[in-house]
């Protein structure tokens, strides 16, 4: 295979990344449709609706701001020029600004219902499919992981065997999406922090993989805010028990 890998009709090429995100989104943004449909959603649909504008507010300054710590060296001479800083983006930050975002929606409108149950399974298929894009589009994306010796090692391109660490995402997704189906049901928001949890913790380990520089005590800006994301669910999680406990007692 030859990466990037493009769909050719005569002189014209659509790159399969692109291909990837538009199916995405489309699929992802389906898949929540239906579940919706099938569900006894608490929320209003005009509730959703800010929820939605929140959570993508959030996501781009989120993506975008941490995107833009994940190398700071580039900050003062962005590769490509000033568009360096509209384009360059990132998952985890994504995640955890449209988290922010969602919390701060919800609490101006006084929602607790969880808003992010019906969203794990859409986000799941979203992702998976958006990782194979990143695959597909070689060392352009700059996703790709350090070299390696291990048998399963990919060539994008230049010769080097490296961790395809997009396709461990993918697997990854794939384990996480089987686990949750067969937990059931959960307590209100429960699945959606179990998804995010574990998705950050994946990412955490899966950046020592990367040729990304440490930026403070030898992890990466995305691992911190891996890091911060997994200390707000413990403080939560530790939080929701002490409050249960003193209701029993």
């Amino acid at each position: 295979m030859h990466y990037p890998v493009e769909l050719a009709w005569g002189s014209f090429r659509l790159p399969v990344h692109l291909l990837c995100e538009v199916l995405a989104y489309s699929l992802g943004y389906r898949l929540y449709l239906a579940l919706r449909a099938r569900t006894a959603d608490p929320i209003s649909d005009q509730g959703r609706q800010f929820i939605f504008v929140g959570a993508a507010a959030g996501a781009l300054l989120g993506s975008r701001l941490l995107g833009l710590l994940e190398h700071p060296a580039l900050l003062l001479h962005p590769p490509g020029g000033w568009l360096y800083y509209a384009t360059n983006k990132t998952i985890v930050g994504g995640f955890l600004g449209g988290l922010i975002g969602v919390e701060l929606v919800k609490k101006r409108l006084g929602i607790r219902a969880s808003s992010g149950d019906l969203m794990v399974f859409p986000l799941l298929l979203g992702l998976g499919l958006g990782r194979l894009g990143c695959h597909l589009s070689g060392l352009q994306d700059g996703t790709f992981g350090t070299p390696t010796r291990l048998p399963w090692g990919v060539d994008f391109g230049d010769g080097i065997a490296r961790h395809p660490t997009n396709l461990y995402e993918i697997l990854f997704l794939a384990a996480l999406a089987l686990l949750l189906l067969g937990l059931g049901r959960l307590p209100n928001g429960r699945r959606f922090g179990l998804f995010l949890a574990a998705y950050l913790l994946f990412r955490l380990l899966v950046e020592f993989l990367k040729p990304t520089p440490a930026a403070v005590v030898g992890l990466t800006a995305i691992q911190w805010a891996c890091v911060a994301g997994l200390g707000y669910y413990v403080w939560l999680w530790t939080r929701r028990r002490t409050d249960a406990a003193l209701e029993v007692s």
